[in-house]
């Protein structure tokens, strides 16, 4: 049985530093695919116009917002299959996934029945563009229907984390982004013999592409986790109660996370098509730079859970801190090429040169701020490894909602200060946030939490 490697006696920095490497770059490895592949989407679509840019940029988010209403199960798996990892209960650390899977079914068709009529009155109302809603619409309305699978697919992503094995995780994830890549090129461009669909056959790509990594993570899990316990069992009452309550507060978080970012594209659309379309982009390069910050607070988070299984506490709050550190060096080579080569990395996503120059200071203000966003990442991820659920739900809500949107509304639309003043207030309040962070996590109240 693999296990993970935070458990060691060697208490210098290198051995540390080398452990969390050991789990984090294939969790890192996935992440920055996953986001690259978002860029050569965003390249390929913006082949087509700057009006289907913006509506595959805006609808993305809405798509980000739908799936986030599942997200919390892979943080519920992660959380509970490291706690049972570090008991060496390891028969039983599938239990978890197999309860998640069974909300990911049920909710998953719920959720898609609900949204997949609301699409049209959703995208009326994020961008007044006739043009932009006549492609967002098609688009989101395919990648809708890749809800179950999604759901399927997070909750595999906590085992795997979970349970030291992130390599498998990061090989699913090259399977679908392969695929994507492929069908992308296939549909919309129209090649070997298909009709060119435009920005719609990124959506379709996308949800095809997603199907793909959920037999691929079932396969895995028949070939790598019966032993574990992986659908050997129906999941108990007591599971399947277990994994809901430590995701709902999470999926809560992130829904309003995603549709703060929807909010936010709404706010961007009063400002206009061509700001909209800047700021697709420069999410989508943020997206990048800051997912290797996020794939080391999942290791933090199976670091810190695995710790408090073997009660532990004073070595998981240790590890949370190792991880900031990590992340800090990390963040500060991913800031260099955003601050020297700003026009360089823009221009290759954008044709136009004034968008070009409207998101030039935005990208420059995030590079600043990367360093201690990326630290407030590892801490919340930290905080949902040890059961901290419903605090980290309350603080990111409170942030994102009640400082930085309406802030963001009256700096840009209402004061005119555009795109540069909207991303400097995201700026200060994802920084506001990792202060939040650092001082929970500090207090070490998360230590009594039992699972």
């Amino acid at each position: 049985m693999e296990r993970l490697s935070s458990h060691t006696t060697d208490t210098s920095w290198a051995s540390r530093a080398r452990a969390i490497a050991n789990l984090a770059l294939p969790i890192m490895g996935g992440m920055v695919s996953q986001n690259v592949l978002n860029l050569v989407d965003t390249w390929m679509v913006g082949k087509t116009g700057a009006a289907s840019l913006a509506a595959v940029s805006a609808g993305g988010m809405v798509n980000f917002a739908f799936i986030a209403t599942l997200l919390g199960l892979s943080a519920g798996v992660q959380t509970v299959a490291a706690r049972r990892h570090g008991e060496q209960r390891f028969e039983q650390t599938a239990d978890a996934l197999n309860g998640a899977l069974l909300l990911a079914i049920i909710f998953g068709t719920v959720l898609t029945a609900v949204f997949v009529p609301l699409v049209p009155i959703i995208f009326e109302h994020l961008n007044p563009d006739p043009a932009v809603i006549a492609v967002g619409v098609p688009y989101l309305t395919a990648r809708t229907f890749a809800l179950i699978p999604s759901g399927i697919n997070v909750s595999f992503r906590g085992f795997w984390n979970g349970t030291g094995r992130p390599q498998l995780y990061m090989l699913t994830l090259l399977v679908v982004h392969s695929m994507n890549i492929v069908l992308n090129w296939v549909l919309i461009f129209g090649h070997l013999g298909f009709p060119a669909y435009g920005a719609v056959g990124a959506g379709i790509a996308s949800a095809i592409a997603t199907g793909a990594g959920t037999l691929t993570y079932f396969i895995l899990g028949f070939t790598r986790a019966r032993e574990n316990g992986f659908l050997k069992r129906p999941p108990s009452r007591r599971v399947v109660t277990s994994i809901a309550r430590l995701a709902m507060p999470n999926s809560i978080q992130q829904l309003l996370f995603a549709s703060g970012f929807t909010a936010l594209f709404w706010i961007l659309g009063r400002l206009g098509t061509l700001e909209t379309a800047a700021a697709g982009v420069l999410i989508n390069v943020m997206l990048v730079a800051v997912l290797p910050g996020l794939a080391l607070g999942i290791t933090a988070t199976s670091l810190v859970s695995q710790e408090l299984g073997r009660k532990q506490p004073k070595l998981a709050a240790r590890w949370g801190w190792d991880v900031v550190r990590v992340s800090l060096f990390v963040s500060v080579l991913l800031s260099l090429p955003m601050l020297l080569a700003t026009r360089a990395i823009l221009g290759s996503f954008l044709n136009d040169p004034a968008a070009v120059e409207i998101a030039v200071w935005p990208l420059r203000v995030f590079a600043l701020s990367i360093c201690l966003d990326s630290a407030g990442t590892v801490l919340q991820q930290a905080l949902l490894g040890a059961g901290a659920n419903r605090h980290v739900m309350l603080v990111s809500a409170f942030s994102q909602w009640v400082v930085f949107l309406p802030a963001a509304y009256v700096i840009g639309p209402v004061l005119g200060h555009g795109l540069f003043g909207i991303w400097s207030a995201q700026a200060g309040y994802r920084l506001l946030q990792a202060g939040v962070y650092a001082w929970m996590w500090n207090r070490g109240n998360w230590k009594r939490i039992e699972l």
